[in-house]
């Protein structure tokens, strides 16, 4: 790809592991399933989205080169996304996820995302010292950025006026990582996606509803968030006021994923000048159609 990316998509590129079961699982279970391996990591998920959905995404992230690695970047390449600012390291392998789901959702997971750790501000260079920008010329585009840099890197990117122009929407990765986008949740260009658990983890309580999470936040400076909570409401808040939303009801056929494809269609809802009820609509709607096991887009 030579054109110019419509949105940079920055954090964890790897290959995702997945085993599922529709029987219900619990510690221990030892049942029949599918296991398969496919392109994921939260940066990639939400490029993948944006590309159903007609952008063109480019890739910042730390891939190994290794066999795995090169079969990696195959595949990114053959779906038409820019993987040309990727980092390659001949000493960090490729990274790894792995996750199990039954009929009554996610069991565990986990997230072997050291090598884009390792990595550090390496991923960042293009936005820093060019070609997509630098501090004293920053990027002005759509950054979608994931908590699975460290949080020193993502505290700099707050800091950064490399990234002071840039229309930065966040998330988290996983509830274990929350805390991490603290230093990017008062940034005044930021929309942070989370869940309800992810938000109780950066306030220090549990919330009983997305509503009361988006409101929280917003109380601690929070510049725009959008909380969903599964198939309850999910609220968008920022200086328009709160939006809330019922998602629509779907059967489950899997999980991983889901949060990843609610972002992507939401901003590329954005991206388009859609509205902002008719945005979340979208969004949640993708969402529903991902969870039923169908396309997105």
């Amino acid at each position: 790809m030579t054109d110019q990316p419509d949105i940079l998509c920055i954090g964890s590129v790897l290959w995702d592991v997945i085993g599922r079961t529709p029987r219900r699982m619990d510690v221990g279970y030892d049942v029949p399933g599918r296991i398969t391996r496919l392109p994921g990591g939260v940066a990639l998920n939400i490029a993948m989205t944006l590309r159903r959905f007609g952008l063109r995404p480019a890739l910042l992230s730390a891939v190994g080169q290794d066999a795995e690695g090169e079969e990696l970047i195959q595949a990114c390449t053959r779906m038409g996304l820019a993987t040309d600012h990727i980092y390659r390291s001949a000493d960090l392998p490729t990274d790894r996820y792995m996750a199990i789901e039954g009929g009554n959702g996610l069991v565990a997971a986990l997230a072997d995302a050291h090598s884009l750790e390792a990595a550090g501000d390496k991923v960042l260079a293009p936005l820093m010292d060019g070609p997509l920008g630098t501090s004293a010329l920053p990027y002005d585009g759509a950054i979608a950025l994931d908590g699975n840099l460290t949080e020193g890197l993502l505290g700099e990117i707050a800091r950064s006026p490399a990234f002071a122009r840039a229309d930065l929407r966040v998330a988290p990765a996983s509830p274990g990582k929350a805390e991490r986008l603290i230093p990017l949740l008062t940034h005044s260009r930021a929309t942070i996606y989370l869940n309800r658990e992810e938000a109780g983890l950066i306030c220090l309580t549990k919330f009983e509803t997305a509503v009361k999470a988006a409101k929280a936040l917003i109380a601690r400076g929070a510049h725009r968030v959008l909380v969903t909570d599964g198939g309850e409401s999910a609220v968008l808040a920022d200086a328009e006021g709160l939006l809330e939303r019922t998602p629509p009801k779907v059967l489950v056929t899997r999980v991983t994923g889901a949060g990843d494809t609610f972002m992507a269609a939401h901003i590329a809802a954005e991206l388009a000048g859609t509205a902002r009820d008719a945005a979340l609509d979208q969004a949640l709607q993708a969402a529903a159609q991902y969870v039923a096991g169908e396309s997105p887009a």
